[in-house]
């Protein structure tokens, strides 16, 4: 059984190898850890070491990640309200083009009623100066 000062010192050795293993690449790191036996102080602080990494990593990843959520919202919202002033003005127009179809039918009797009556003027023309001659 391990007494109290032997797990102290395997503490200590594995936070100096911790230390040491800072300036160390990950693949170096990997590969000291697959060389050394599950449970010595080079595997522990090498595992240790790769797992601060990872959670570094995942932090960053994640703040970059909500960063990215808050701009897609912000473009979002901006999409919607662009939707709606989009759809308004559609609505506008075609409530504008209805309009217009009424005025261009009320313009089309309007202009049969001209015809008629510049016909019935020339008639009544006709009329009058054969009725002279």
């Amino acid at each position: 059984m391990a007494t109290p000062t032997d797990e102290t010192k395997a503490n200590d050795s594995v936070q100096a190898l911790i230390q040491l293993l800072r300036s160390r690449s990950s693949e170096e790191i990997r590969q000291r850890m697959y060389d050394n036996p599950p449970g010595s102080p080079w595997w522990s602080a090498c595992k240790t070491e790769l797992d601060v990494r990872n959670s570094e990593k995942t932090a960053t990843a994640l703040v970059d990640t909500s960063r990215v959520l808050d701009k897609m919202k912000s473009s979002t919202e901006h999409m919607d309200l662009l939707s709606e002033k989009l759809l308004q003005a559609a609505s506008d127009m075609a409530e504008v083009l209805k309009e217009v179809k009424e005025s261009g039918r009320r313009m089309e009797i309007a202009t049969y009623v001209i015809v008629g009556v510049t016909i019935l003027q020339l008639f009544y023309i006709a009329y009058r100066f054969s009725a002279k001659h």
